[in-house]
């Protein structure tokens, strides 16, 4: 099986999303979006930043590697009532079944860069963008003292050294890389720009509940427990967890989570 499947697949996403969803709509916002246009979410999850794109009428297609993130973005396309968004699986490294210049706009965010072949990931973006059209990604920056680096970099720390060859999905936060990626694919320089922004975990309940999520339905973090454990060392990386979540979070309450966590937006015009 593919392993990128395998690990999106594991656990359930869902559960992390929920407290993505207000950031994820408040930047779908910014992007301008309008009902003429046709976009691509790809690594779309369940929807996060998708079905908030098709409640401003554009037609949108998720496209997500994980068979069990697509049933429940498209289960809840049904419950909003939408027709203009659908949820398809398929890989961000090979996206065969779309057409070539078939979107206004291509928006991933931190999806596709978990792909692995990132100078794959760029062609196939810029294969399916209409000339004219956007590309925007929103990327986890490597080292960032924020949330979701910190979780992946911790849980690095627990797990076996990855597979030689293997390309770090945070490179995707290094804007050399990016423009080295794109410049491959046909894209001027000067048709690639960045910005650093800020995405907010907002959840009802107090920031060890949320550990207790990434430990139980995140991917990364689940493979990092099971490491942990067989080496006596499960303990040590709950508590690292916890330490960083309580310490991050801005709520005012104790019993509630608002902790932010910074990204490289990159925008590219076609």
């Amino acid at each position: 099986m593919n392993p990128n499947k395998a690990l999106w697949e594991k656990g359930d996403f869902t559960q992390i999303a929920q407290t993505m969803r207000e950031s994820g709509a408040a930047l779908v916002a910014q992007l301008g979006i309008t009902k003429d246009l046709t976009v691509l979410d790809l690594g779309c999850g369940d929807g996060t930043t998708a079905i908030p794109e098709a409640k401003l009428a554009a037609t949108v297609l998720g496209v997500d590697i994980a068979k069990n993130l697509v049933e429940a973005g498209n289960n809840r396309v049904k419950e909003e009532g939408l027709t203009n968004c659908t949820f398809q699986e398929g890989d961000a490294t090979d996206l065969h079944e779309l057409t070539d210049q078939t979107f206004d706009l291509v928006v991933s965010i931190f999806g596709a860069m978990f792909a692995p072949k990132p100078f794959d990931v760029a062609r196939e973006m810029v294969r399916v963008t209409r000339p004219g059209g956007r590309i925007i990604m929103g990327n986890w920056i490597p080292g960032d003292p924020t949330l979701v680096a910190q979780i992946l970099k911790i849980s690095s720390a627990y797990t076996p050294p990855p597979p030689d060859g293997f390309v770090s999905p945070m490179l995707w936060g290094v804007e050399s890389h990016v423009i080295e990626r794109f410049q491959k694919a046909g894209v001027a320089k000067e048709n690639i720009t960045f910005s650093r922004d800020t995405f907010m975990f907002t959840a009802s309940y107090p920031p060890s509940e949320l550990v207790n999520m990434f430990k139980t339905y995140y991917g990364p973090t689940m493979n990092a427990f099971e490491a942990a454990e067989k080496n006596g060392k499960a303990l040590e990386l709950q508590q690292e967890l916890d330490v960083l979540f309580a310490s991050q979070n801005k709520s005012t309450d104790k019993n509630t989570t608002s902790i932010p966590a910074a990204f490289l937006r990159v925008t590219v015009r076609r």
